[in-house]
């Protein structure tokens, strides 16, 4: 019940912070690694906020082997726009285009903070405890993600 309530929110997450290949690995080690340490769970945080925290420890382990330099933001089928209407196909598509390029230009902490709010609806508490950040340095972040959005999108 646990894995079905949480696994889609931690593959976005994952997604949200580059990883574009081993995804489901990743969320399949999240919960391997938080059922063999459920006894290590003191509850200062949400369940969720918990899993979210050890896939970015994962990610940032596999990311340190490999050495990337740079990540990228994959955008699924399910999570496109559409409609019947061709002309609003074509918006919406041009939107979710310019949307994602927007995205793309983040910084990597903005991209993750801007996920975890966007798609997942934490709090900036949780985002904080998620990313290892302040609560105020979410706020902040978020904000100026969604100012660098708003600037990309209108140009």
């Amino acid at each position: 019940m646990l894995v079905e309530r949480h696994a889609q929110g931690i593959a976005r997450f994952v997604a949200s912070l580059g990883e574009r290949d081993e995804i489901e690995e990743v969320v399949q080690d999240t919960f391997v690694r938080a059922f063999g340490s459920l006894d290590s769970f003191r509850g200062d945080s949400t369940f969720r906020t918990w899993l979210l925290t050890i896939a970015r420890n994962l990610l940032r382990d596999r990311q340190r082997g490999r050495n990337r330099a740079r990540l990228h933001v994959e955008v699924q089928d399910h999570d496109l726009v559409s409609s019947s209407d061709a002309l609003e196909g074509v918006v919406a598509s041009e939107t979710e285009r310019r949307l994602q390029a927007a995205v793309a230009t983040l910084s990597p902490l903005q991209r993750s903070i801007f996920t975890l709010r966007v798609t997942e609806g934490l709090s900036y508490r949780e985002i904080a405890m998620a990313v290892g950040s302040t609560e105020g340095a979410a706020r902040v972040h978020y904000h100026n993600a969604m100012r660098a959005i708003r600037e990309k999108i209108d140009e």
